[in-house]
């Protein structure tokens, strides 16, 4: 069983940036996909990058139109590692950010089909 720990939240300003990691344990993740969700206080949790498990082209990716040119999901497998960069922060980007794993190749979208997650790490945009 995978586990995975995020960190990189933090407090920042309005056109900021923050790059979140997401470590995996007790297997590799190379061949999985990947994704970050995040939920804001009083709503539920969304979408906001995945990244597929196919090797080629370093993997299919996807975004949400409310970050999609601002924010990018990479992986580094040499260190079981996803990130997400996050650039020209908004306050509307404040959020808790959870990493998730599907445990097979195809990414999705949608979080029923995400077998493991993080506990989460915060993300404050102050305007």
């Amino acid at each position: 069983q995978v586990q995975l720990v995020e960190s990189g939240g933090g407090l920042v300003q309005t056109g900021d940036s923050l790059r979140l990691s997401c470590v995996a344990s007790g297997r590799s993740i190379s061949d999985t996909a990947m994704a970050w969700f995040r939920q804001a206080p009083g709503k539920e949790r969304e979408f906001v990058a995945a990244i597929s498990g196919y090797q080629w082209a370093n993997g299919n990716t996807y975004y949400a139109n409310s970050v999609k040119g601002r924010f990018t999901i990479s992986r580094d497998n040499a260190k079981n590692t996803v990130y997400l960069q996050m650039n020209s922060l908004k306050p509307e980007d404040t959020a808790v950010y959870y990493c998730a794993t599907t445990g097979q190749r195809l990414a999705s979208m949608k979080q029923e089909n995400y077998e493991t997650w993080g506990q989460g790490t915060q993300a404050i945009v102050s305007s």
